[in-house]
């Protein structure tokens, strides 16, 4: 193609990244398998042999292979409306409606639900996908700092609304750059003080956390003080998809209204199958769940003894390795030498966090071990020496 302004301006701005060790490019596949402390598959469902049998029963029986069209036309399909009766009977709410990923759930939520003259509220560490929800709506939005209940508060005590207006609070149940969890009594209390309507994202706690693997929010009984819940499959799920957890009339509103569910494909029958056979598995997984807190606690341990590696103290299951003084650069090199040791680490870099902010994360699963964690930490000990 012929050199032109554009295409200059494009070069310009991928060098700069290159520059500042932030250039982003897909991984190459391994050479060899790597022990995982980098996916977001917690529990192994990806693997598990239920779901297997699900898609290929589902595959076998399926007219098409396709969904064929969005929901609201050709796309809806008796196996996605017995799944979101299934999520909605899981999660103790009334209504619930599939998207095809997290991402457009909060983006499809966020820039439908909040009006003009509303006002959003949001963590300041929100996902990406939450922050171009909030793009999209024609409301008002601040963000308070992570975590920080008062300083919530504060923000929400200085709010001048106009008659009828709405506020809404967004948070995450568990971060998933620094692994803690939010404070959701905290939140929900302020919440309940102003009138807030509070939405919950719950990708990083599904399957971890709460009775059966249903959440934070249902682990705290606070299903009642919830709006909306954001569940997303492709983390402990081991799967793809994600839902709005709600009443019914949120859910006929954003069948209405939610650009990203009205104008997209729906997933196939044998992917619904997946998920649904996904939460049959979820409830007897406790035994998984409990050690996938001891392998973190026992990570934790080992991390301490690392020179110049910080690990905060909240962080569960999804654990960022700090390295005060690292540029970019120096962290994707550490994360580089850790995977040639064969460990999947992977390096959190600018803009994906903040600058200043860029780590090393480390991933836990219900299927590693101690023996692969003492290793792992070797290896880290070793890139770092």
């Amino acid at each position: 193609m012929p050199a032109s302004p554009l295409l200059d301006r494009l070069s310009r701005q991928l060098q700069q990244r290159e520059q500042a060790g932030t250039r982003r490019r897909l991984p190459a596949p391994p050479a060899a398998p790597l022990v995982d402390f980098a996916s977001n598959d917690y529990l192994g469902l990806s693997r598990h042999p239920a779901l297997r049998a699900a898609v290929q029963r589902a595959a076998a029986q399926a007219a098409t292979l396709g969904s064929t069209g969005a929901r609201l036309l050709t796309g809806n399909s008796a196996a996605a409306e017995a799944l979101e009766a299934q999520l909605a009977a899981f999660h103790a709410a009334e209504a619930a409606l599939l998207f095809t990923s997290g991402y457009a759930a909060n983006h499809g939520l966020l820039s439908a639900l909040p009006q003009r003259g509303d006002v959003i509220l949001y963590d300041e560490a929100s996902h990406a996908s939450v922050k171009e929800g909030l793009r999209g709506s024609f409301a008002t939005a601040y963000s308070f700092r992570h975590n920080d209940a008062g300083h919530l508060r504060q923000r929400l005590g200085r709010l001048a609304l106009p008659e009828g207006a709405a506020v809404f609070v967004a948070v995450e149940a568990v971060y998933s750059m620094s692994g803690d969890a939010a404070p959701l009594p905290e939140l929900a209390d302020v919440c309940r003080e102003s009138g807030a309507q509070l939405i919950v994202d719950e990708a990083h706690s599904l399957g971890v956390y709460g009775p059966g693997g249903a959440g934070l929010v249902a682990e705290l009984g606070l299903e009642a003080a919830v709006l909306a819940r954001v569940v997303t499959f492709g983390k402990a799920l081991g799967s793809q998809g994600a839902a709005v957890i709600g009443p019914q009339l949120l859910r006929d509103y954003l069948l209405n209204f939610s650009r990203p569910f009205i104008y997209t494909t729906a997933a196939p029958d044998y992917a619904l199958a997946a998920l649904r056979a996904g939460y049959e598995v979820l409830p007897t997984l406790d035994a998984e769940r409990q050690r996938l807190q001891q392998l973190s606690a026992y990570l934790h341990r080992q991390l301490a003894e690392v020179p110049g590696a910080r690990v905060p103290a909240g962080s569960r299951v999804i654990v960022p390795v700090q390295l005060p003084g690292y540029a970019a650069a120096q962290v994707r090199a550490a994360a580089a030498a850790v995977q040639r040791a064969g460990f999947d680490v992977r390096a959190i870099v600018p803009p994906t966090v903040p600058a200043g902010q860029q780590c090393l994360r480390v991933i836990v699963h219900s299927f590693n071990t101690e023996s692969e964690i003492h290793d792992l930490v070797s290896a880290l000990r070793t890139a770092l020496a």
